[in-house]
């Protein structure tokens, strides 16, 4: 098909447009590392640059002290991102599955209390006290795994939509007529055909478990199990605190790299994912374009 003059132009447009948003996307992530190699009396004197105006690594050789403690925290982090993940997923998967089948009994039932729970929530006070009290999940890995993060109703939604829009009902008929269970149907036959959906949702659980500080800063206390995020906020706000004087302390914090370590703070934390997202990016547009339009 050949291309009229009008196709080009809008072509040439389109494509000009998408660079320069690229680019304002880009800018933020080149100042973050930039700025985390930069010397901090440089740092504060002439501000932030896309090069350093003086390179320095005091930023990360102040984090350098506490490597072994960041390792510890990295890999709880990376744990519990991998049994979320999993879990998630799965859960998602299993509850999405039957919603998606129109000869489910009381399906519209079932379905109220998975959109329900987009409209209200029981609040954090209870929800403390259930995960703590009941469940006795205070100081323990499953309070990072469980409150809130294990599956949403958006989730099920996509991947609800996702089974009805492109697995043929036809396919799941033969397969019961072969005899297959409703489990070897969803995990032999279903979930092989629905990789996009699933690795779009897998990447964006990852993503919550991955940046979430929230459950550990309510249900952690034991220093020993803080995740990545948990630890570097805490770090964060002991420098906050060193450098802002409120604490007498007999070694001079003045030279203390306060504003390049902040952001050495966010590569560390930011850096795993933006070498993974890459090779899930292109699942995106079908998963989440099929998952999202209701045919």
């Amino acid at each position: 098909m050949l291309l009229t003059k009008g196709d080009k132009i809008f072509g040439a447009i389109s494509h000009t447009v998408l660079i320069l948003i690229s680019i304002i996307c880009v800018i933020p992530f080149l100042l973050l590392i930039s700025s985390s190699f930069t010397d901090e009396n440089a740092l504060l004197n002439n501000g932030y640059a896309l090069l350093p105006s003086k390179f320095s690594l005091a930023a990360y050789q102040y984090l350098g002290d506490s490597f072994s403690t960041i390792a510890s925290a990295y890999g709880i982090t990376v744990l519990v991102t991998l049994i979320g993940t999993t879990a998630s997923i799965v859960i998602t998967a299993m509850l999405a599955y039957p919603l998606s089948r129109k000869d489910l009994p009381k399906r519209k039932f079932f379905m109220f209390f998975v959109v329900f729970t987009m409209l209200f929530n029981g609040g954090l006070v209870p929800s403390y006290l259930m995960w703590t009290q009941v469940f006795q999940m205070k100081d323990s890995l499953a309070a990072y795994i469980l409150p809130g993060l294990l599956t949403n109703a958006f989730f099920i939604i996509l991947m609800k939509t996702y089974f009805e829009n492109s697995i043929p009902t036809s396919l799941i008929e033969a397969a019961q007529i072969d005899g297959a269970n409703e489990a070897i149907i969803l995990f032999k036959i279903v979930m092989p055909l629905a990789l996009p959906i699933v690795a779009t949702l897998g990447l964006f659980s990852g993503l919550n478990y991955w940046n979430d500080w929230m459950n550990g800063l309510i249900y952690i206390s034991d220093s020993h199990k803080f995740s990545i995020q948990v630890l570097l906020n805490q770090m964060l706000q002991d420098i906050q605190t060193l450098s802002s004087g409120v604490v007498k302390q007999s070694v001079s914090t003045s030279a203390m790299p306060a504003s390049g370590v902040r952001m050495a703070i966010a590569v560390i934390a930011a850096l795993p994912i933006m070498v993974i997202y890459p090779f899930f990016q292109k699942y995106f547009q079908k998963g989440i374009m099929v998952g999202a339009v209701k045919g």
